[in-house]
């Protein structure tokens, strides 16, 4: 007769402690496996082309805001510095392309001066980033 005691008072215990290891480790992997893009605190109004496709986005970006002031990763930079920083970044990074982003008000002379500083600084493929392009 104890014995059914004991069977009856005896509940179904769930040990959720391993449910809870698996999904911080999901957790850890996913943050860690997640490419952030590095996305500039200007406000730009980027050109839109029905031919856009992601752009890469471990290739330095080259910034030009309306005013035609020129960043590169988010730091302002002088026109006359622009191909030197743009050497240091290609050759840090290992690559050898570069992403312009530009506004669209930006005139084709500044525009084709950057993308001209960067070819001379050794990019090989320089993209004009468009509205539809991720980044």
């Amino acid at each position: 007769m104890s014995l059914r005691k004991r069977q009856r008072g005896k509940g179904a215990d769930f040990d959720i402690s391993p449910l809870i290891d698996v999904v911080f480790i999901l957790l850890i992997f996913f943050m860690v496996s997640t490419t952030f893009v590095k996305d500039q605190q200007l406000d730009l109004e980027r050109p839109g082309a029905q031919s856009a496709a992601p752009a890469a986005s471990d290739a330095p970006r080259v910034a030009i805001d309306a005013a035609g002031r020129t960043y590169i990763e988010g730091v302002a930079v002088r026109p006359w510095v622009l191909q030197s920083r743009v050497r240091e970044l290609l050759k840090s990074g290992g690559g050898d392309t570069v992403l312009v982003v530009a506004d669209k008000r930006v005139s084709a002379e500044v525009l084709v001066n950057v993308v001209d500083q960067c070819r001379l600084a050794g990019a090989n493929s320089v993209g004009v980033v468009t509205d539809k392009e991720a980044g």
